[in-house]
């Protein structure tokens, strides 16, 4: 059936095609042009985004994204070696460069091979079969899923470092050869270059396109991504600089690539911190890898995807900061090996829930003087089922827990469940003044705004309220500004006073209530203001209605 164009004016509108919106697009860099109709960054990724979706079809999300993300990397690592290639080239040719080599062209060329140009500058080897000109010049051939597959085991097979991490899973998708085309000539239109920050670029689009993959997903997506703006509380709160950076249970790898972020940003380089993480899932286990390999980080991941309890891939690695967001609540985790085991120092975990399984993990991994921040359900503050009590009490008195922070709702794609932040350290003394048998508590759930109608995010003013906050109260005047309690938001607390508690955790029975302001705004005269408001609206809706009535009367659809 068609529509009129009154009526898709009216109540249509729809988006372009998925090709119509790729012609559109031009090419990507991190430094566009700036005239009147240059797009953002944020524009720019919205619409890749936007055509890339259009050719997924009825493709589940779940697997698309393994395909989109595989050849953003693809196109990443055969820019930055052509761009390297460059480099080299020109090197070799200049007497005047500690390269130089030979006038002769033919010897420059084969110089131009030594691999060790490449791996000296942190940029992978790409065989020329897996260069992306070559790739993107076969794109229309029927072959295509396989000849990417060929691409990523040549890659694979010259750089050691990503053996067997990349997901080689083209030959066998659901996606049409047509379609897949028609995404390399997309991912083609984005510019990877040295000029354009390359890793910034590549960094920015592969992250947003997780944050869609992950809503897409919905409940699952959560199980690779963890929101930015949390991450970004972790990160400010522990404010990592050097040293070894831990996540258990590492997903998609926001948390390194933002505490890399957070070193550059205060003047630091990215090998100032090691990265170590494991993952269960094996496909996102190589999602991780991809992520930290196109920054140029370095990082440990274990030897392959395992169980973070029975099959700990560090079991000797002591570090400096862990950032972590466990799965919450989960029931199915305990196995007969964990009986007795090390690291459960201050008692056993229930079978039926590994929250404090998690918390006594990571304590585990902390050196003397490291930091650990966790995301987990609310209910990890106050339950007393089976043991956790108990355990709960022990760290509390053993002063290995440092900070409580109350979430508010909406800010996770997977769980309507309420959440808080645990703040851990072995050494009180340490990273500020003495802070023995005291602990902060910060009630956050006021803060944030909502994105949409289902997602919460944090401001740049929220995160450092709480970071800051925090930051004081370790401090106490010594350089970040003199902590006072706020009421209903924050409020130094003692040990004695969290035992009177029943060591519960819950920040709102400490932090009080917030202190309201005077209103002398008379009743009767509010009650007048708000009345002659809803009015207005009352009267201006009466005028769309009729609006409406009359356009769909038009139409021959009256009402």
């Amino acid at each position: 059936m068609r529509f009129s164009k009154a009526v898709d004016e009216l109540v249509c509108d729809f988006p372009p095609s998925g090709l119509e919106l790729f012609h559109r697009i031009p090419t990507f860099s991190a430094r566009p042009k700036q005239t009147s109709g240059a797009m953002t960054s944020q524009e720019m990724k919205k619409t890749l985004w936007e055509a890339a979706d259009k050719l997924r079809a009825q493709m589940d999300a779940a697997e698309y994204k393994h395909l989109v993300l595989g050849l953003i990397f693809l196109k990443y690592v055969s820019d930055a070696f052509d761009e390297r290639r460059r480099e080299v080239a020109k090197l070799l040719a200049d007497p005047a460069s500690d390269l130089y080599f030979s006038d002769d062209p033919a010897e420059q060329a084969k110089a131009l091979e030594d691999r060790d140009y490449y791996s000296s500058a942190n940029v992978f080897w790409v065989p020329q079969e897996a260069r992306w000109e070559s790739l993107r010049n076969q794109a229309k051939q029927a072959t295509i899923g396989k000849l990417l597959d060929d691409a990523l085991v040549a890659i694979e097979d010259v750089n050691p470092s990503l053996k067997n991490i990349l997901d080689k899973r083209f030959a066998r998708t659901q996606i049409e050869p047509s379609r897949l085309g028609q995404l390399i000539d997309l991912i083609s239109k984005i510019g990877f270059t040295s000029e354009d920050k390359a890793k910034d670029v590549l960094g920015e689009v592969y992250e947003y396109f997780l944050g869609q993959f992950a809503t897409a997903e919905g409940k699952k997506g959560g199980q690779f991504y963890t929101p930015g703006s949390v991450v970004r509380v972790l990160v400010a709160m522990l404010s990592p600089h050097k040293g070894r950076i831990y996540d258990p249970c590492c997903g998609s790898g926001g948390m390194f690539v933002q505490s890399e972020k957070f070193i550059e940003s205060h003047g630091g380089k990215s090998d100032d911190v090691s990265i170590y993480g494991q993952e269960s899932n094996p496909t996102t286990w190589r999602l991780v890898a991809m992520n930290l390999a196109i920054r140029g980080y370095g990082f440990n991941l274990g030897k392959e995807p395992a169980d973070t309890f029975t099959q700990d891939q560090h079991p000797d690695l002591k570090a400096d900061y862990v950032l972590a967001n466990p799965p919450f609540n989960v029931s199915d985790w305990w196995s007969a090996k964990l009986e007795g085991d090390k690291r459960w120092a201050f008692g056993t975990p229930p079978a039926g829930n590994a929250n404090y399984g998690w918390l006594q993990h990571i304590l585990w991994h902390l050196k003397p003087t490291g930091q650990a921040g966790v995301v987990l359900a609310n209910g990890s503050m106050s339950s007393n089922q089976n043991s956790e009590g108990d355990i709960r009490r022990r760290m509390v008195e053993a002063d290995v827990v440092e900070c409580m922070v109350a979430l508010p709702p909406q800010l996770f794609l997977n769980t309507q469940i309420p959440a808080c932040l645990w703040f851990l350290t072995r050494d009180k003394t340490a990273h500020g003044r003495d802070r023995r048998r005291e602990f902060l508590f910060i009630d956050a759930r006021k803060l944030g705004h909502l994105e949409t109608r289902v997602h919460r995010l944090f401001s740049d003013a929220d995160i450092a309220l709480i970071a800051d906050t925090a930051h004081r109260w370790k401090q106490d005047g010594e350089s970040e500004g003199t902590y006072e309690d706020v009421p209903g938001f924050c409020r130094s607390v003692k040990l004695e006073e969290i035992h009177e508690h029943g060591y519960v955790l819950t920040p709102g029975r400490y932090v009080g209530t917030e202190a309201v302001e005077e209103d002398d705004d008379a009743f009767a005269e509010k009650m007048d203001r708000l009345v002659a408001q809803l009015a207005e609206q009352m009267a201006r809706g009466a005028e769309l209605d009729t609006i409406l009535r009359d356009r769909l009367g038009a139409l021959g659809y009256g009402i």
